[in-house]
């Protein structure tokens, strides 16, 4: 590898790294109170895909440990956003589906949410943020793959 790939990855890194924290701050702040960004996180992921999950599941969709997603659950399963059931055709599972609660509380946070981003991308431009994605797109799947 050479120096200027070096010194690009680097920089670029630690652009994305830096943005990754201050985005997260950012919403963090902005989110109804009480909720988290990883609350958020999970809401929006079970809102748009209305099929139930395991717990197991949700913690490898969103790399987490399952110490963590189950956490994650117990705090959204006791404001009453989520129902966990068991699985009837496996006892030793569990089954997490979204509320209506969930829904409205997930609408709330997109309601604040969205003018923030919206406002970053306005201000961007359209043109260099749709050009960004593909990278950020093709980043991701790359650290997405095992061993990676």
């Amino acid at each position: 590898m050479t120096d200027e790939i070096e010194r690009l990855a680097t920089a670029l890194f630690s652009e994305m790294l830096t943005a990754d924290q201050l985005i997260r701050a950012r919403l963090s702040r902005a989110l109804p109170k009480g909720m988290e960004l990883s609350h958020f996180v999970v809401l929006n992921y079970l809102s748009e895909h209305r099929d139930e999950r395991t717990p197991a599941e949700l913690a490898r969709i969103f790399h987490v440990t399952r110490g963590a997603m189950t956490n994650t659950l117990t705090k959204l399963q006791w404001a009453g956003h989520v129902h966990v059931r068991p699985d009837w055709d496996d006892a030793r599972r569990k089954r997490v589906a979204i509320s209506g609660a969930g829904i409205k509380a997930r609408d709330a946070a997109l309601s604040v949410i969205r003018p923030i981003l919206g406002d970053a991308v306005a201000e961007l431009g359209t043109g260099p943020v749709r050009a960004a994605i593909p990278v950020l797109r093709a980043m991701r799947q790359r650290f997405s793959e095992p061993d990676s």
